[in-house]
């Protein structure tokens, strides 16, 4: 983190909070972020709309902790917009930033304030909090989702002896990402994590009380599917439909950071898929789905199938991201199927039925497919089958080459054609991750490693294997973020 003036703090301030509401500044030494220190912070963000806070410099004394240390702890906060090490006095500092709200604990309410007559004379306002005695270790870690604990993998080197493959040759294969070009299709979804801290019961009926403390947008469905593969290194064109409103600013902007390129159609019968889950403790309390489930008009599939088709020719991937709310009907499939296979592009599928209902079967002739268990039952109908019956029903089924079925915490069954014979080998790998944060986009991170994999020249044990790496990074970290190689590497560590 670079050190500022507080000439250089304004200036980036100004730049930040042009037109964009409140200005709310604390400052001091933040010795060792506390409670207290989050209740707050979380008080002055929730009187505003853009949270400064002034970190102490060494000189000023009574610092414990070296001023960058400090300043770090301070950064690390969610909560926090800008923090800077202040070299100033905070009124003269005040004088010149004029925020809008100066915010000290309660304790000093009873003191002497010089800051007082300042933010009075400019007409800003002083506020005397502690902050209520909720707080969660949500606010205190900025980027917490982002990281990967590694030291909850489980390597399979049975499975890779078994199969005559060694890291090396993964990271071979993962080179090869670059080349790649990548087709994605799929309903786009916003997924919104609502962090909450449980009240209590209420009095009046059986509820569980929570109060929201921290919301994080996430992209996810297909729109993740795409951000992994470009994030992987691919190539990739991301083909889904949205609503006209607000919330497809958002996904503009992550698939654009992720290095996607959109072809996104307007649909106005329906909003952009928001899906919100309320969490506590790491745990989903609720989840509110905000989505239409018709079929996009004939007019629309014939739009996208004319832009998809003229794609298709210099591809080397194309991925079906189906989660059964209209994006995909199956006259659409049946001509990107049909002209993929006259190109010999190769295709892979997963049609997600969890809350709905869904038919991975219709995606046919695919390299591979990755249905949960659920999914392949549904599919078929079938809930009395053992799994290696199933997969190679549903495999004869859709005309596939390859199915994983995944098993949640018990891993990976992969049915898998073998070239060098007329038969279908069948082997599992264990999950990778023994301690899992979110299960949220297992499959989807999964799907796409391991399409990515098989399009790079791996077979299909690496491809499973990679895929299974992927799957388990995902599960590491809260919410669904795109993977990059380098997280990859983590498992080998």
């Amino acid at each position: 983190m670079l050190r500022q003036s507080s000439q250089e703090a304004l200036e980036i301030i100004r730049n930040q909070t042009e037109n964009k509401g409140k200005v709310v500044f604390v400052s001091g030494f933040f010795n060792i972020v506390h409670p207290g220190h989050l209740r707050l912070l979380r008080f002055a963000a929730e009187c505003g709309d853009y949270l400064v806070v002034g970190v102490y410099h060494d000189a000023t004394g009574n610092s414990l902790l070296n001023e960058k240390i400090r300043l770090e702890g301070i950064h690390a906060i969610t909560l926090v917009d800008h923090c800077f090490i202040l070299e100033d006095t905070a009124p003269d500092f005040i004088r010149a930033l004029k925020p809008a709200i100066v915010v000290k604990g309660k304790e000093h309410e009873s003191s002497h304030n010089p800051e007082a007559d300042i933010v009075k004379a400019y007409g800003g306002q002083m506020l005397f909090s502690s902050g209520d005695m909720s707080f969660s270790l949500a606010e205190l870690l900025q980027g917490e989702s982002r990281r990967i604990v590694s030291s909850s993998f489980v390597r399979n080197d049975a499975y890779m002896a078994r199969h005559k493959f060694t890291w090396p040759d993964l990271d071979k294969v993962l080179k090869n990402f670059q080349k790649l070009k990548v087709l994605v299709i799929g309903e786009v979804i916003v997924d919104e994590y609502i962090t909450c801290d449980p009240i209590g019961m209420s009095q009046e009926d059986p509820t569980i009380v929570v109060t929201p403390i921290g919301v994080e947008l996430y992209l996810g469905g297909a729109g993740i599917v795409a951000g992994h593969a470009s994030n992987l290194g691919a190539d990739v064109s991301f083909f889904s439909i949205n609503g006209k409103d607000e919330i497809v600013e958002f996904v503009k902007e992550k698939l654009n950071q992720a290095g996607v390129k959109a072809c996104l159609f307007n649909d106005e019968s329906r909003p952009t898929i928001l899906k919100q889950r309320y969490r506590s403790s790491g745990k989903t309390l609720l989840r509110v789905n905000h989505l239409r489930q018709h079929p996009i008009s004939k007019e629309l599939q014939k739009e996208i199938c004319r832009e998809f088709l003229e794609k298709i020719p210099d591809q080397d991937l194309v991925i079906f991201s189906d989660f059964n709310y209209g994006c995909l009907p199956q006259p659409l499939v049946n001509d990107i199927i049909l002209e993929c296979k006259s190109k010999g592009v190769m295709m892979v599928a997963d049609s997600q039925s969890s809350s709905q209902t869904g038919d991975v079967s219709r995606f046919e002739h695919m390299m591979l497919m990755t249905p949960t268990e659920r999914e392949a039952r549904l599919a078929l109908k079938d809930f009395e089958s053992g799994l290696v019956v199933l997969a190679e029903k549903l495999r004869k089924k859709s005309r596939a080459k390859n199915v994983f079925i995944t098993l949640d915490k018990e891993g990976l069954l992969i049915h898998a054609d073998d070239s060098n014979s007329d038969h279908y080998l069948t082997d599992r790998i264990d999950a990778m991750n023994r301690a899992p944060v979110d299960p949220a986009g297992a499959g989807d991170s999964l799907l796409t490693c391991s399409a990515l994999a098989l399009a790079a020249g791996a077979d299909i044990w690496q491809s499973a294997y990679l895929g299974s790496v992927a799957a388990a990074c995902q599960v590491g970290r809260n919410g669904n973020l795109p993977l990059s190689v380098n997280d990859m590497y983590l498992e080998n560590r």
